[in-house]
């Protein structure tokens, strides 16, 4: 009788992914609110922007299954539509500051004379608490969309170069590393075949939690009206408008809020699942 084939990689670390019921639970729970933000126009139960006055801060029920703000808007509806832009601003930030990262930690830890100045650059930037780097920088840019994406993408730049450079550092000293120059190969070639596949474990795991950590700076920045224009609907900017009325109608700060905390914490989840399954040593514990 043949011997059963050994499972595939992909089919190992599915396995190693989904090990944990937290995770797929998790998994199941963002692509959800993915798909429902990104299919809005379809499952929307009204137009996000559609006011009315007798229906101003209507509580949840009714023809407003989460209520309505104080224009009569209804807020499941800017729910679905404000989850697009925040989770847009979540991702953009995470692919830019990896780019970005990836770019910054490979010359460091490649080049000995780039390491001390990309080093110093990158310890400055670390010495300031996020959001208040993050402030300043949307001070500067404008509160746009693209404006917050870019100076979040500059705040979280620094924690993927940290690791890139660190994990650069031990893998091009080793073996075959030594053995590609010995054959002639690129620097190039070394930087982004050797080296750059080898750590891009910790790469996707880092970046899944900027995504989240991104989509929460978002609403902190616009609760504090210095993120997005207000007139462009978001998770925070919701609880931002919400919170003046907290006394009449908290559903308005809850519901975003839930949201938030929700899609924070699955991503931080995911994360986790990540990190275990793309972890050797972790792996072999599972």
């Amino acid at each position: 009788m043949a011997a059963p084939s050994a499972a595939s990689p992909d089919a190992k670390f599915l396995a190693l992914l989904f090990s944990r019921r937290a995770v797929l639970l998790a998994l199941i729970v963002f692509t959800a609110i993915l798909l429902l933000c990104l299919f809005a126009p379809l499952v929307a139960p009204a137009d996000p922007m559609k006011m009315s006055v007798r229906a101003r801060l209507s509580p949840p029920g009714g023809d407003f299954l989460l209520g309505a703000d104080a224009f009569g808007r209804d807020v499941l509806s800017r729910l679905l539509y404000a989850g697009r832009v925040s989770l847009m601003i979540g991702l953009g930030v995470a692919v830019l500051a990896s780019v970005a990262g990836i770019a910054f930690g490979l010359l460091a830890g490649f080049f000995r004379r780039l390491d001390g100045p990309i080093s110093r650059l990158v310890d400055a930037m670390m010495a300031f608490p996020d959001i208040l780097l993050a402030i300043a920088l949307v001070s500067i840019l404008g509160g746009s969309v693209v404006n917050v994406i870019i100076a979040l993408a500059i705040v979280y730049t620094p924690r993927i170069s940290r690791i890139v450079r660190a994990s650069t550092l031990v893998i091009r000293e080793l073996p075959y590393v030594e053995a590609a120059r010995a054959l002639g190969s690129s620097t190039r070639t070394i930087m982004f075949t050797h080296v750059l596949r080898n750590i891009l474990s910790p790469i996707v795991v880092q970046a899944t939690f900027i995504f989240a950590y991104a989509m929460l700076a978002e609403a902190g920045l616009s609760f504090l009206g210095v993120g997005i224009d207000p007139k462009t609907p978001s998770w925070g900017t919701m609880i931002n408008e919400g919170r003046q009325y907290l006394d009449q109608a908290a559903f308005l700060i809850v519901f975003p809020g839930l949201v938030i905390s929700v899609s924070v914490l699955a991503l931080q989840l995911i994360g986790d699942g990540f990190r275990d399954a793309l972890d050797p040593r972790l792996a072999k514990d599972l």
